[in-house]
């Protein structure tokens, strides 16, 4: 049975083979260990029978006044244990977390534009494309912004989608 756990330093030495997927951003050791010590409640594992690491979800709280949100930073889950709804279960998890404990107005992520099966798993999810970021992958491929608003928000100001796409300069970094 799968189990879903905080993620832990012991991890950082098992979890490789979920990061083989060419679509998942990889980081340095000082990358997680940031996110481990400060976003500890956003860093989760999926753990199979036998301790073998099936996907994980990393992300923080970040922002300010109306725009205090979750940010999911990765999300992936290894190809052989894909279509079992683990990442809908993690980014519950992260939603949940943002939404009731630390009281954000939304979540959001970014994904690859070409990255369609992702794009349409969080459009299952209630996510709405928010704006396009140009050249937000290494210089060279569009990212997707993408929202969920929760329930601080009311009025759904949060996902408004922009009417043009902004590059990478235009963002706002907390």
């Amino acid at each position: 049975m799968t189990s879903i756990r905080r993620f832990c330093c012991d991890d950082l030495l098992r979890f490789a083979h979920v990061n083989l997927d060419h679509l998942t951003e990889t980081f340095n050791m000082s990358f997680y260990m940031t996110y481990l010590a400060r976003w500890p409640d956003y860093f989760h594992v999926a753990v199979a029978p036998g301790h073998r690491i099936m996907g994980y979800i990393m992300g923080k709280v970040e922002g300010q006044g109306e725009s205090w949100h979750g940010h999911v930073t990765a999300l992936t889950v290894a190809p052989d244990f894909r279509r079992q709804k683990l990442a809908k279960k993690l980014m519950t998890l992260l939603e949940d977390f943002s939404d009731q404990m630390d009281k954000a107005y939304f979540v959001d992520l970014f994904v690859r534009a070409s990255n369609t099966p992702a794009i349409k798993m969080y459009e299952k999810l209630g996510y709405i494309i928010y704006r396009r970021v140009l050249r937000y992958y290494s210089g060279e491929e569009d990212g997707l912004d993408m929202r969920k608003a929760l329930s601080r928000d009311v009025e759904k100001k949060s996902i408004i989608p922009y009417k043009r796409p902004i590059t990478a300069d235009e963002l706002e970094y907390d």
